[in-house]
Order: C-alpha cells, then structure tokens, then sequence
C-alpha cells in the first residue's frame, strides 16, 4: 500500500487516469514445469490481472474513506486449473489481511463444458485437461451478494439460455462453497492496517498558510519530507495528507505543521526562542516561522539597562502575547508572563 502519489498513470486515446488499485498476475514457465526465458508480462497474464481486477473494484472502499493506492501481485507456483480465478480468492484474502476494509470477500470459480450432439455436461472448477479438451471456460467472480465480473472463452459456436443458466448456476454454488473455506481462514478485515504499510493522516489549515508549509520553491515542504520521513501532499482548499513510516513520524509531523499554521494567541504564554538581539529587545520565535518582539521594557519589573543581560541568543524563554497588530507583528511580554506564572505559584 501506498500514498495517492503511487497511483498508476494510465495514458490511453480517452485521456489520462489514474488507477488506485492495481492488480498484477505473473505467470512464470516453471510453474507449468517449462524451462524458458522469464520475459515481460504476456497478453494472457494481463488479460488476467485486469479480470481479476474489474471483480476486486466493486468492493473496494472509496478513497474518501481510505486514501491508500493498493498493489497486490500474484505469482503463480504452480497451476492445474484457473490460476486467474485463484488469484481472486488470494488478491481477496490478501487485502483483508492488510486491512483493508473490503466491502465484502470475492471468490471465483471457472466452468467447463462438454458438448457432444445433444449431450451436454458443465462442468465446475476445470482442470488443465478439462480446459484444453472441453468447449467452454468461463469464469465467474463475485461475491455472495452477486456477480462482479465474467469471461468466457468458448470453442463451439455459441451457448444457448440453458447451458449459460445452469453455468452460472453452479458457479454461485461453487463461489459460495469457496467463500465458505476463505472465511473459515478470514472472515472479516483486521482492524488496523498492516504494520509495513504507511501511516496516514489528514490535518486541515487555513488556506492562507499553504504557501508557509510548501516554502519558495517547495524549500520547507521538502525539509519536512526529508526530515519526518514522509509525504506530503497539499490541496488547495487546505487539506493536508501524510503518508509515514510510523505512527511516530506521522505524529511529529503533525505537530510540527500545526506549530507553523498556529495563530498567537493574545494572552497566552509561549516558551519560545530568543532568536536576535537589538538595543531596543529581543526577536522571540513562539511558533515555527513565527517572530515576535520583546521589548526591553517588557524584559523584567524591574529597569533593564542591557537586554543581554537579561537574554541571550538561542536561550529559551516564557513570553505572553499582549497584541498582534493590523500588519501581523506580535508584541510579547516577558514581564508579563513572569507576573502570571508567579501569581499561579
């Protein structure tokens, strides 16, 4: 699983989309006991990838709800029968595992068919042999509630209403009898999502400060993203997606743009950072990126002659905010502050 930004870009004649789940099928030539060259994916493997696919879309949560991009891959070891349809049952199983909150299991089966004259026997979950020698392989995929996706390939000329109702018939029989056995392994979605997968978060700012989290040229979004480890992905109207590695970084993150997003608050106290010194007081950084000043009247009860006597650059110091004026400079106390701490003691 991953962030929005691993979505798969998909350029076709209708435009450009992107795709949130992907579901890759390999085939490889030993698993049929065939010793050749392992090349790309054939036209086989991603006919089957997007069939199994189109039957895991239906049941996928929406993206509001849970942000991820999914890959599952499925490597066949070894086949006698509808590697396709097993890759259903295990792409299914496999995103409940992680915690993804399906809407509900998906399972497939593949039918078979023998036709001689009038004679005619479906058969259930085919085998190599019955697939090659038989007429009719159709696979059936969905859930206990309905169908999410078919294919059929046939060798006759066609199937009449009543060979395709008893095929799908026995198909939702055998769908229901695997769904049954997958459930017995994992009925339900864990409830969080697996531990390798990425921690997500979303915070909301005033759009106002979007260009102090980006920075000119992306400078402080890419600090953060280097520093915390994670992704940061930026929308316009304020919303602010995290991918982490950890709950931990996610958390500090968080924090942190919360810090630089913060308004001052008039009236409250803030343990900030004596970041210049002047003459006149001293510039105190109480949020990140966010300057206020002190001034030497306001450094203690008593007269100050030199602010250096008081502070000193890079020292940490509890200071009120008394004002933020029209133009955003913030005017900060540090007598003040002193007054209220000692009449709290």
């Amino acid at each position: 699983m991953g962030s929005e930004r691993d979505e798969l870009h998909v350029e076709s004649l209708k435009g450009d989309t992107y795709r949130r789940f992907m579901m890759h099928y390999n085939f490889p030539p030993f698993c049929v006991g065939e010793a050749r060259f392992m090349r790309g994916p054939s036209r086989r493997d991603i006919g089957h990838g997007t069939l199994a696919r189109r039957g895991m879309e239906t049941v996928l949560p929406d993206a509001a709800d849970f942000p991820y991009t999914m890959r599952v891959v499925s490597e066949v070891l070894e086949s006698n029968g509808s590697s396709s349809m097993a890759t259903v049952c295990g792409a299914s199983l496999a995103l409940m595992d992680a915690g993804v909150p399906i809407k509900a299991p998906v399972s497939g089966v593949a039918m078979g068919l023998i036709k001689e004259g009038d004679k005619v026997v479906v058969l259930t979950d085919i085998l190599g042999d019955e697939d090659h020698l038989g007429d009719m392989d159709f696979k059936v995929v969905g859930t206990a509630e309905g169908i999410s996706s078919l294919q059929m390939d046939i060798k006759i000329d066609g199937v009449d209403r009543e060979i395709m109702s008893s095929a799908l018939a026995q198909a939702k029989e055998g769908r229901l009898h695997i769904l049954g056995k997958m459930e017995e392994a994992l009925g339900i979605p864990r409830e969080n999502v697996a531990e390798h997968a990425p921690k997500y978060v979303t915070i909301k700012i005033n759009q106002d400060k979007i260009r102090d989290i980006i920075g000119p040229g992306g400078k402080v979004i890419r600090e953060m993203t280097a520093e915390f480890d994670s992704k940061i992905d930026v929308d316009d109207d304020g919303t602010i997606k995290i991918f982490s590695k950890s709950t931990e970084s996610a958390e500090a993150l968080v924090a942190h743009i919360e810090g630089m997003t913060a308004m001052p608050e008039i009236g409250k106290i803030y343990n900030g950072l004596v970041k210049t010194i002047k003459d006149f007081g001293a510039f105190v950084e109480i949020l990140p990126g966010t300057d206020g000043m002190v001034h030497i009247s306001e450094l203690a009860a008593e007269r100050v002659n030199k602010v250096t006597d008081v502070l000193q650059e890079g020292e940490r110091v509890n200071v009120k905010v008394v004002d933020v004026d029209g133009r955003g400079r913030i005017r900060l106390s540090r007598k003040a502050a002193l007054a209220e701490e000692g009449s709290e003691a």
